[in-house]
Protein backbone atom coordinates (compact mmCIF):
# COMPACT_ATOMS: atom_id res chain seq x y z
CA UNK A 1 0.00 0.00 0.00
CA UNK A 2 1.69 3.44 -1.20
CA UNK A 3 0.95 6.69 1.18
CA UNK A 4 -1.91 9.11 -1.08
CA UNK A 5 -0.13 11.60 0.86
CA UNK A 6 3.21 10.90 -0.55
CA UNK A 7 3.14 8.10 -2.93
CA UNK A 8 5.69 6.73 0.00
CA UNK A 9 5.74 3.58 1.99
CA UNK A 10 2.91 3.04 5.04
CA UNK A 11 2.40 0.72 7.68
CA UNK A 12 -0.66 -1.39 9.18
CA UNK A 13 -1.61 0.40 12.29
CA UNK A 14 -4.37 -1.64 14.60
CA UNK A 15 -5.29 0.10 18.28
CA UNK A 16 -8.01 -0.31 20.41
CA UNK A 17 -10.64 1.65 20.26
CA UNK A 18 -14.63 2.98 21.45
CA UNK A 19 -17.10 3.62 18.92
CA UNK A 20 -20.86 4.57 19.54
CA UNK A 21 -23.83 2.38 17.80
CA UNK A 22 -27.22 2.85 18.83
CA UNK A 23 -26.29 4.77 21.67
CA UNK A 24 -23.71 1.90 22.98
CA UNK A 25 -20.07 1.70 23.38
CA UNK A 26 -18.25 -1.00 21.74
CA UNK A 27 -14.69 -1.68 21.41
CA UNK A 28 -12.70 -2.90 18.54
CA UNK A 29 -9.45 -3.50 16.90
CA UNK A 30 -9.60 -0.61 14.61
CA UNK A 31 -7.10 -0.65 11.44
CA UNK A 32 -5.77 1.89 9.52
CA UNK A 33 -2.90 2.52 7.80
CA UNK A 34 0.15 5.37 8.52
CA UNK A 35 1.98 7.25 6.41
CA UNK A 36 5.22 6.86 7.06
CA UNK A 37 6.78 10.45 5.61
CA UNK A 38 3.76 12.33 7.22
CA UNK A 39 2.64 10.46 9.97
CA UNK A 40 -1.00 10.67 8.64
CA UNK A 41 -3.43 8.08 9.15
CA UNK A 42 -6.07 6.90 6.36
CA UNK A 43 -8.03 3.69 5.69
CA UNK A 44 -9.48 2.04 2.10
CA UNK A 45 -13.07 0.55 1.69
CA UNK A 46 -11.48 -2.88 2.52
CA UNK A 47 -10.43 -1.54 6.10
CA UNK A 48 -13.63 0.44 6.53
CA UNK A 49 -15.88 -2.72 6.25
CA UNK A 50 -13.84 -4.72 8.46
CA UNK A 51 -14.36 -2.10 11.08
CA UNK A 52 -17.79 -1.78 10.64
CA UNK A 53 -18.22 -5.92 10.34
CA UNK A 54 -16.16 -5.54 13.95
CA UNK A 55 -18.83 -2.89 15.44
CA UNK A 56 -21.89 -4.94 14.29
CA UNK A 57 -20.26 -8.47 15.82
CA UNK A 58 -19.72 -7.02 18.97
CA UNK A 59 -23.67 -5.60 18.96
CA UNK A 60 -24.49 -8.48 17.83
CA UNK A 61 -22.84 -10.71 20.48
CA UNK A 62 -23.34 -8.50 23.13
CA UNK A 63 -27.52 -8.82 22.84
CA UNK A 64 -27.63 -12.48 21.14
CA UNK A 65 -28.68 -11.04 17.59
CA UNK A 66 -28.93 -13.86 14.94
CA UNK A 67 -25.99 -13.08 12.27
CA UNK A 68 -26.94 -13.02 8.49
CA UNK A 69 -26.23 -16.73 8.07
CA UNK A 70 -28.05 -17.98 10.66
CA UNK A 71 -31.33 -15.98 9.84
CA UNK A 72 -31.17 -17.01 6.15
CA UNK A 73 -30.74 -20.77 7.15
CA UNK A 74 -33.86 -20.45 9.54
CA UNK A 75 -36.03 -19.35 6.52
CA UNK A 76 -34.92 -22.05 4.46
CA UNK A 77 -35.25 -24.04 7.29
CA UNK A 78 -38.82 -23.71 7.24
CA UNK A 79 -39.19 -23.23 3.55
CA UNK A 80 -40.79 -19.96 3.37
CA UNK A 81 -40.04 -16.80 1.43
CA UNK A 82 -38.39 -13.70 2.90
CA UNK A 83 -41.81 -11.94 3.11
CA UNK A 84 -43.73 -14.54 4.29
CA UNK A 85 -41.13 -14.83 7.10
CA UNK A 86 -41.61 -11.24 8.03
CA UNK A 87 -45.35 -11.46 7.96
CA UNK A 88 -45.44 -14.15 10.18
CA UNK A 89 -43.41 -12.53 12.41
CA UNK A 90 -45.12 -9.22 12.31
CA UNK A 91 -41.92 -7.18 10.44
CA UNK A 92 -41.99 -4.96 7.22
CA UNK A 93 -42.26 -6.53 3.75
CA UNK A 94 -38.92 -6.26 3.00
CA UNK A 95 -37.71 -6.37 7.05
CA UNK A 96 -36.43 -10.06 6.53
CA UNK A 97 -34.60 -9.70 3.09
CA UNK A 98 -32.28 -6.52 5.03
CA UNK A 99 -31.35 -9.00 7.90
CA UNK A 100 -30.40 -11.58 5.45
CA UNK A 101 -28.63 -9.20 3.82
CA UNK A 102 -26.74 -8.12 6.37
CA UNK A 103 -28.48 -4.89 8.57
CA UNK A 104 -28.54 -5.34 12.32
CA UNK A 105 -32.36 -5.98 13.86
CA UNK A 106 -33.14 -4.23 16.56
CA UNK A 107 -32.87 -5.83 19.96
CA UNK A 108 -36.84 -6.59 20.17
CA UNK A 109 -36.68 -8.19 16.20
CA UNK A 110 -33.14 -10.08 17.16
CA UNK A 111 -35.16 -11.80 20.31
CA UNK A 112 -37.74 -12.80 17.99
CA UNK A 113 -36.19 -14.21 15.26
CA UNK A 114 -34.31 -16.15 17.17
CA UNK A 115 -37.01 -17.23 19.28
CA UNK A 116 -38.33 -18.46 15.50
CA UNK A 117 -34.72 -20.69 14.86
CA UNK A 118 -36.15 -23.00 17.51
CA UNK A 119 -39.18 -25.39 15.50
CA UNK A 120 -41.29 -25.31 18.87
CA UNK A 121 -41.11 -21.81 19.66
CA UNK A 122 -41.66 -21.05 15.98
CA UNK A 123 -44.58 -23.89 15.69
CA UNK A 124 -46.38 -21.82 18.10
CA UNK A 125 -45.87 -18.78 16.16
CA UNK A 126 -47.06 -19.95 12.92
CA UNK A 127 -50.11 -21.16 14.89
CA UNK A 128 -51.21 -17.77 16.56
CA UNK A 129 -50.66 -16.30 12.54
CA UNK A 130 -53.11 -14.21 10.99
CA UNK A 131 -51.56 -13.53 8.12
CA UNK A 132 -51.53 -17.16 6.15
CA UNK A 133 -54.73 -18.77 5.21
CA UNK A 134 -55.42 -22.36 6.04
CA UNK A 135 -53.90 -24.31 3.47
CA UNK A 136 -50.99 -22.36 4.11
CA UNK A 137 -51.27 -22.94 7.63
CA UNK A 138 -51.68 -26.55 7.69
CA UNK A 139 -48.76 -27.30 4.97
CA UNK A 140 -46.34 -25.06 7.59
CA UNK A 141 -47.47 -26.52 10.46
CA UNK A 142 -46.65 -30.02 8.79
CA UNK A 143 -43.33 -29.48 7.94
CA UNK A 144 -42.03 -27.79 11.40
CA UNK A 145 -43.64 -31.15 13.34
CA UNK A 146 -41.42 -33.11 10.48
CA UNK A 147 -38.61 -30.70 11.39
CA UNK A 148 -38.65 -31.32 14.99
CA UNK A 149 -38.82 -34.76 14.82
CA UNK A 150 -35.95 -34.91 12.40
CA UNK A 151 -34.14 -32.73 14.54
CA UNK A 152 -34.39 -34.97 17.55
CA UNK A 153 -32.96 -37.96 15.66
CA UNK A 154 -30.17 -36.17 13.92
CA UNK A 155 -26.81 -37.07 14.54
CA UNK A 156 -25.29 -34.04 13.11
CA UNK A 157 -27.94 -32.07 15.63
CA UNK A 158 -26.31 -33.82 18.61
CA UNK A 159 -23.16 -33.16 17.65
CA UNK A 160 -23.32 -29.67 17.31
CA UNK A 161 -25.26 -29.74 21.03
CA UNK A 162 -22.27 -31.50 22.21
CA UNK A 163 -19.55 -28.34 20.87
CA UNK A 164 -22.06 -25.83 22.40
CA UNK A 165 -21.06 -26.24 25.77
CA UNK A 166 -17.65 -24.59 25.03
CA UNK A 167 -19.17 -21.92 22.46
CA UNK A 168 -23.12 -20.87 22.42
CA UNK A 169 -24.16 -19.39 19.25
CA UNK A 170 -21.23 -17.01 17.30
CA UNK A 171 -19.28 -14.80 19.24
CA UNK A 172 -15.69 -14.12 19.20
CA UNK A 173 -14.37 -18.03 20.20
CA UNK A 174 -16.71 -19.01 17.20
CA UNK A 175 -15.50 -15.81 14.58
CA UNK A 176 -19.10 -15.06 14.40
CA UNK A 177 -19.81 -17.85 12.75
CA UNK A 178 -22.25 -20.38 13.71
CA UNK A 179 -20.60 -23.95 13.44
CA UNK A 180 -20.94 -25.31 9.56
CA UNK A 181 -20.09 -28.94 9.76
CA UNK A 182 -20.13 -28.98 5.97
CA UNK A 183 -17.84 -25.86 5.85
CA UNK A 184 -15.14 -27.64 8.07
CA UNK A 185 -15.51 -31.25 6.33
CA UNK A 186 -14.90 -29.37 2.72
CA UNK A 187 -12.16 -27.51 4.09
CA UNK A 188 -10.68 -30.90 5.18
CA UNK A 189 -11.32 -32.13 1.88
CA UNK A 190 -9.56 -29.42 0.53
CA UNK A 191 -6.34 -29.72 2.41
CA UNK A 192 -6.30 -33.50 1.63
CA UNK A 193 -6.73 -33.17 -1.81
CA UNK A 194 -3.48 -30.32 -1.70
CA UNK A 195 -1.63 -31.21 1.06
CA UNK A 196 -2.62 -34.45 2.43
CA UNK A 197 -1.66 -33.72 5.63
CA UNK A 198 -1.09 -35.67 8.82
CA UNK A 199 -3.57 -35.25 11.71
CA UNK A 200 -1.49 -32.75 13.71
CA UNK A 201 -0.79 -30.57 10.45
CA UNK A 202 -4.30 -30.66 9.93
CA UNK A 203 -5.26 -29.20 12.54
CA UNK A 204 -3.22 -26.07 11.92
CA UNK A 205 -3.96 -25.75 8.61
CA UNK A 206 -7.59 -25.17 9.58
CA UNK A 207 -6.50 -22.89 12.45
CA UNK A 208 -4.64 -20.96 10.39
CA UNK A 209 -7.54 -20.88 7.55
CA UNK A 210 -9.69 -19.73 10.33
CA UNK A 211 -8.13 -16.80 11.84
CA UNK A 212 -6.75 -15.51 8.41
CA UNK A 213 -9.84 -15.13 7.06
CA UNK A 214 -10.92 -13.49 10.60
CA UNK A 215 -7.84 -10.96 10.02
CA UNK A 216 -9.05 -10.47 6.79
CA UNK A 217 -12.73 -9.97 6.82
CA UNK A 218 -14.28 -10.22 10.53
CA UNK A 219 -15.39 -13.55 10.25
CA UNK A 220 -14.18 -16.88 10.14
CA UNK A 221 -14.93 -19.39 7.84
CA UNK A 222 -16.12 -22.83 9.26
CA UNK A 223 -16.92 -20.99 12.93
CA UNK A 224 -14.80 -23.84 15.03
CA UNK A 225 -13.52 -23.03 18.31
CA UNK A 226 -10.03 -23.44 19.00
CA UNK A 227 -7.81 -23.92 21.88
CA UNK A 228 -3.95 -23.74 22.26
CA UNK A 229 -2.27 -27.03 23.18
CA UNK A 230 1.30 -28.57 23.25
CA UNK A 231 1.20 -29.18 20.14
CA UNK A 232 -0.16 -25.87 19.04
CA UNK A 233 -3.67 -24.56 17.73
CA UNK A 234 -6.20 -26.92 17.28
CA UNK A 235 -10.01 -27.34 16.93
CA UNK A 236 -12.15 -27.86 19.85
CA UNK A 237 -13.20 -31.59 20.09
CA UNK A 238 -11.00 -32.11 17.24
CA UNK A 239 -11.17 -36.33 17.58
CA UNK A 240 -14.44 -35.92 18.04
CA UNK A 241 -15.62 -34.38 14.59
CA UNK A 242 -12.89 -36.56 12.38
CA UNK A 243 -14.29 -39.40 14.12
CA UNK A 244 -18.03 -38.32 12.56
CA UNK A 245 -17.08 -37.03 9.27
CA UNK A 246 -14.50 -41.11 9.03
CA UNK A 247 -18.11 -42.66 10.19
CA UNK A 248 -19.98 -41.22 7.46
CA UNK A 249 -17.48 -42.24 4.95
CA UNK A 250 -17.18 -38.49 3.96
CA UNK A 251 -13.16 -38.26 4.43
CA UNK A 252 -10.36 -41.31 5.05
CA UNK A 253 -7.89 -41.60 7.00
CA UNK A 254 -4.57 -43.81 6.41
CA UNK A 255 -2.62 -45.02 9.07
CA UNK A 256 1.36 -43.96 8.28
CA UNK A 257 3.86 -46.20 9.87
CA UNK A 258 6.82 -44.41 10.24
CA UNK A 259 9.74 -46.18 9.93
CA UNK A 260 12.52 -46.69 12.56
CA UNK A 261 10.18 -44.93 15.33
CA UNK A 262 7.67 -46.30 17.33
CA UNK A 263 4.35 -44.71 16.15
CA UNK A 264 2.08 -44.02 13.02
CA UNK A 265 0.24 -41.18 12.02
CA UNK A 266 -2.52 -40.37 10.67
CA UNK A 267 -3.48 -39.02 7.43
CA UNK A 268 -6.20 -37.50 5.76
CA UNK A 269 -7.29 -37.94 2.18
CA UNK A 270 -10.06 -37.48 0.10
CA UNK A 271 -12.95 -39.93 -0.18
CA UNK A 272 -13.49 -40.49 -4.37
CA UNK A 273 -16.60 -39.59 -4.01
CA UNK A 274 -16.52 -36.81 -2.38
CA UNK A 275 -15.12 -33.57 -3.91
CA UNK A 276 -14.47 -29.77 -2.84
CA UNK A 277 -17.65 -27.62 -2.85
CA UNK A 278 -16.03 -24.49 -4.14
CA UNK A 279 -19.30 -23.20 -4.04
CA UNK A 280 -20.10 -22.93 -0.25
CA UNK A 281 -17.24 -20.58 -0.07
CA UNK A 282 -17.41 -17.17 -0.63
CA UNK A 283 -14.02 -15.61 -2.72
CA UNK A 284 -12.09 -14.22 0.50
CA UNK A 285 -12.83 -17.58 1.95
CA UNK A 286 -11.41 -19.37 -1.13
CA UNK A 287 -8.24 -16.81 -1.07
CA UNK A 288 -7.50 -18.29 2.92
CA UNK A 289 -7.84 -21.68 2.10
CA UNK A 290 -5.40 -21.42 -0.79
CA UNK A 291 -3.07 -19.03 0.93
CA UNK A 292 -2.70 -21.27 3.79
CA UNK A 293 -2.50 -24.67 1.33
CA UNK A 294 0.66 -22.63 -0.56
CA UNK A 295 2.57 -21.22 2.63
CA UNK A 296 2.89 -24.00 4.64
CA UNK A 297 2.69 -27.47 2.01
CA UNK A 298 6.27 -27.58 1.97
CA UNK A 299 6.91 -27.38 6.01
CA UNK A 300 7.20 -30.30 7.52
CA UNK A 301 4.61 -31.14 11.01
CA UNK A 302 7.34 -30.54 13.26
CA UNK A 303 8.18 -26.98 11.43
CA UNK A 304 4.97 -26.24 11.71
CA UNK A 305 3.97 -27.17 15.13
CA UNK A 306 6.85 -24.70 16.08
CA UNK A 307 5.84 -22.06 13.91
CA UNK A 308 2.11 -22.12 15.97
CA UNK A 309 3.97 -21.79 18.85
CA UNK A 310 5.12 -18.22 18.19
CA UNK A 311 2.21 -17.24 17.16
CA UNK A 312 1.09 -14.38 20.39
CA UNK A 313 -2.81 -16.24 20.56
CA UNK A 314 -0.47 -19.92 21.55
CA UNK A 315 2.25 -18.45 24.07
CA UNK A 316 -0.97 -16.05 25.80
CA UNK A 317 -3.74 -19.28 25.75
CA UNK A 318 -1.45 -22.46 26.12
CA UNK A 319 -0.41 -22.44 29.92
CA UNK A 320 -3.92 -22.69 30.69
CA UNK A 321 -4.76 -25.00 27.39
CA UNK A 322 -8.09 -22.76 26.82
CA UNK A 323 -9.74 -21.58 24.23
CA UNK A 324 -8.41 -18.80 22.08
CA UNK A 325 -10.23 -15.34 21.21
CA UNK A 326 -10.31 -14.72 17.24
CA UNK A 327 -9.56 -10.95 18.01
CA UNK A 328 -5.97 -12.92 17.99
CA UNK A 329 -6.31 -13.25 14.60
CA UNK A 330 -4.87 -9.30 14.25
CA UNK A 331 -1.81 -10.48 15.22
CA UNK A 332 -1.03 -13.37 12.87
CA UNK A 333 2.16 -13.61 11.62
CA UNK A 334 0.67 -14.45 7.98
CA UNK A 335 -1.13 -12.74 5.87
Amino acid sequence: MNSPFTGGATEMVREPREFSFRKESLEIVYHSWKCIDTGRLFTTDELDQLNITQIHNKYREKHNIPFPDQIRSIRKKYGLSAAKMSDLLGFGINTWRNYESGEVPQVSNGKLIALAADPEEFLKLVAMSKVINERELKKTLSRVERIINEEMESEENLLKHYLSFTSHGPNVYSGYRELGLDKLLYMIIYFAETVQPLKTKLNKLLFYSDFLNYKKTGFSISGSNYAAIDLGPVPEAYDTLFDYFNRNNWIKIEYVDFKNRENIGEMFVRNPDRQFQQELFNKAELNSLKYVAEYFKSMSTRELIDFSHNEKAWKIKSREKSAIEYDHAFELSIG
